[in-house]
């Protein structure tokens, strides 16, 4: 079912929420894209994979696909967009979710385990980095990648802007697996067609960066937590996922943080690594329902309850 979330007075996300297929206990699965993409980046068959035993929620940021679209006239902060996934939960009618974070979404996730951690049954992270990478010796971006972020607000007709985001993904997916420039194009014009606009979003490349100076806070985190490292990232290649790692452990002897990596991946979801990332997924999702279900004696909310009523208003930023 779609349907519009007001994350603030006039301003409202775009947002799908998908049905587990048949009767299951788990709880719901809320998916947190990156920066400048709409949520249906998400593949659909990691999230008809999901869907196996969880209710998926996905969704656009501001300034994407068919939400809002107005940053220059309401700028706003990368933790305002952490807040409208709560947001999103609360219109859903979801207590508590497995929440999964892409590169910028990583981020906003980080920023959920530290403020509401009752709401996170638990965290994955991938392509992502800790909230302070951009003040430690780690590596960047390709200078590939960089260059293509020099092009976001370039005007550009349809056709070149197709094979212009085409290009980005080639450069954003790296090595790891063979690239096929079909399924991507075959992605963007289902983004394009959604969004109903041609040009690239590139307005959370502009957002606030207040408040994400947190990092010293991660080892507090008690979400159970999973770093996905994709060791062919580009953008936050290894040893991000060790680092976001060691940050979130914080020298416990149990931290409630592991680190798996799925071969072959880079700062996309093609079709190569989509069914060991839905592993990865379930498995830590049912792990960490296992500990709630032995340790929290709160009851679990129905996965399958229906939206509620909209509610009223309620780092260096990755450029993907």
């Amino acid at each position: 079912m779609e349907h519009e979330v007001e994350v603030e007075p006039g301003v409202v996300v775009w947002v799908e929420d998908l049905p587990a297929h048949g009767p299951t206990p788990a709880l719901p699965v809320l998916l947190v894209m990156g920066a400048n993409w709409s949520g249906l980046v998400w593949p659909d068959p990691l999230v008809e994979a999901l869907r196996a035993r969880h209710r998926v929620v996905r969704y656009d940021h501001r300034d994407t696909g068919r939400s809002t679209h107005a940053f220059e006239d309401r700028p706003y902060g990368l933790t305002d967009l952490a807040t409208d996934a709560l947001t999103v939960l609360d219109a859903c009618g979801v207590t508590r979710a497995h929440v999964v974070g892409m590169s910028m979404g990583g981020l906003l996730v980080q920023l959920l385990c530290l403020d509401a951690p009752h709401r996170l049954a638990s965290a994955t992270l991938l392509c992502t980095a800790a909230l302070d990478a951009h003040r430690v010796d780690l590596p960047g971006p390709s200078r590939g990648v960089l260059r293509m972020w020099q092009e976001l607000q370039d005007p550009r007709d349809e056709p070149s802007e197709l094979a212009w985001r085409v290009e980005h993904w080639r450069r954003l997916a790296g090595d790891g697996v063979p690239f096929d420039p079909d399924e991507f194009a075959d992605l963007e014009r289902r983004v394009m067609a959604h969004s109903g606009r041609v040009e690239t979003p590139f307005a959370h490349s502009q957002a606030g960066v207040d408040g994400l100076d947190r990092a010293d806070e991660l080892g507090a985190v008690t979400v159970p937590t999973l770093v996905v490292e994709a060791p062919a990232d580009p953008v936050h290649p290894p040893p991000h996922a060790a680092y976001l790692t060691m940050r979130i452990a914080g020298g416990r002897d149990a931290p409630p943080v592991r680190i798996v990596t799925v071969d072959g991946m880079g700062h996309a979801l093609p079709a190569a690594v989509l069914e060991p990332l839905a592993a990865e997924l379930l498995e830590h999702a049912a792990e960490a329902e296992d500990a709630l279900a032995a340790g929290d004696p709160a009851p679990a909310p129905d996965p399958q309850v229906p939206p509620g009523p909209e509610p009223g208003p309620g780092s260096q930023p990755t450029q993907r």
